[in-house]
């Protein structure tokens, strides 16, 4: 196997652990926000199923778009994580590396969601509710704050996604930086 061939198999591995780390996110998140209010996903997303709103399964949307909404999210960070692992002369880093602080990244990134829609609990029963029209007609009134819970949750999980990546990044480039100062002469 050449050497080419090597480098672009480690970096493979890189990207396919996030995918599938991000997916895996996805649809335990998905799993909590869906039991919480189901319209979120088939009201106030596409209706991928084209099924009744009110009677769609908290499970099947949960695993749709635990898929659909996170594949690309792990793409992108595992493109940028295999460019950082394995770019230039400092020691590589391979998925075997990067697995653990992934996990972490994850599980930080589900207790800030969990914070958010917490707090999104308390902003949304403390004031008034405001959805669009169109929304607010197609979800129960009794449904409506559990909808923007899920709504704080999810920008949340994004923007602790985004950050965290950012902050792997920046742990893999350090950690090879480290690596190359203990191994140079």
């Amino acid at each position: 196997m050449s050497a080419v061939a090597r480098e672009l198999g480690a970096a493979a591995r890189i990207v396919g652990l996030s995918v599938v780390a991000a997916v895996a996110y996805g649809i335990v998140h998905d799993q909590i926000t869906a039991r919480l209010c189901v319209e979120y996903f088939t009201v106030g997303h596409p209706n991928l199923l084209a099924v009744d709103p009110h009677t769609a399964s908290p499970t099947v949307q949960g695993l749709l778009w635990g898929v659909v909404a996170t594949w690309w999210v792990g793409l992108g960070l595992g493109v940028g994580g295999a460019l950082f692992a394995r770019v230039g002369r400092a020691p590589r880093l391979d998925a075997r590396d990067l697995a653990r602080p992934i996990a972490v990244l994850l599980a930080v990134d589900l207790c800030f969601a969990a914070l958010a829609g917490t707090v999104g609990y308390f902003v949304v029963t403390s004031s008034p509710l405001i959805l669009a029209p169109h929304v607010a007609a197609g979800v129960p009134p009794e449904r409506q704050v559990w909808f923007l819970v899920d709504g704080w949750a999810h920008v949340a999980s994004y923007l602790g996604g985004a950050v965290g990546g950012l902050v792997l990044w920046a742990w893999i480039a350090r950690t090879r930086l480290s690596r190359s100062r203990r191994s140079a002469p």
